[in-house]
């Protein structure tokens, strides 16, 4: 039988705890142990940004993170960008707005990739937008409904919805 740490992190503003074995995955941790399934993982190497979620507002691929290294810190999933009501984020509702997805995969990485982006650099350049997403794959879009969704939501966020 493999060792359990415990683990106790704040994950979408509710304290959470776990016991895992020192090699789980933060994205495991996140999806098989506490249920939250929105977190996706495609390749498991880092490379398509499937899986990124917010380490104390910066985004981490939680599929190279082991959840134990996770332990004291806050994560934000793609379910945490909400507002408590369930009021889309203003990124979440751009992406909406400008039709910034398809079959949804990869959406969840964008949506928390474009959220910290937004909070660094309020208003970004055509370029500044290119590389905040180059991390993330999308195999759907062509892209560019993303970036109009990532101008839009700055403009969201400009008019002071939160």
């Amino acid at each position: 039988m493999e060792e359990g740490f415990e683990v106790a992190l704040t994950v979408n503003g509710t304290h959470r705890t776990a016991r895992v074995p020192a090699r789980r995955l933060l994205s495991d941790l996140l999806r098989h142990d506490l249920g939250l399934t929105g977190t996706h993982v495609g390749c498991e190497h880092g490379v398509c940004g499937c899986c990124t979620v917010l380490l104390d507002g910066e985004p981490v691929r939680s599929c190279l993170m082991f959840a134990v290294t996770a332990s004291g810190h806050e994560i934000t999933t793609v379910e945490g960008l909400a507002r408590r009501d369930g009021t889309p984020s203003p990124v979440q509702r751009a992406f909406r707005e400008c039709h910034g997805l398809q079959c949804g995969f990869c959406t969840p990485g964008f949506l928390c990739t474009v959220t910290a982006l937004l909070r660094e650099t309020p208003r970004p350049t055509e370029d500044q937008v290119l590389e905040g997403i180059s991390g993330n794959l999308c195999r759907c879009t062509g892209y560019q409904n993303i970036v109009k969704a990532v101008h839009r939501a700055a403009d969201l966020l400009a008019e002071g919805e939160s």
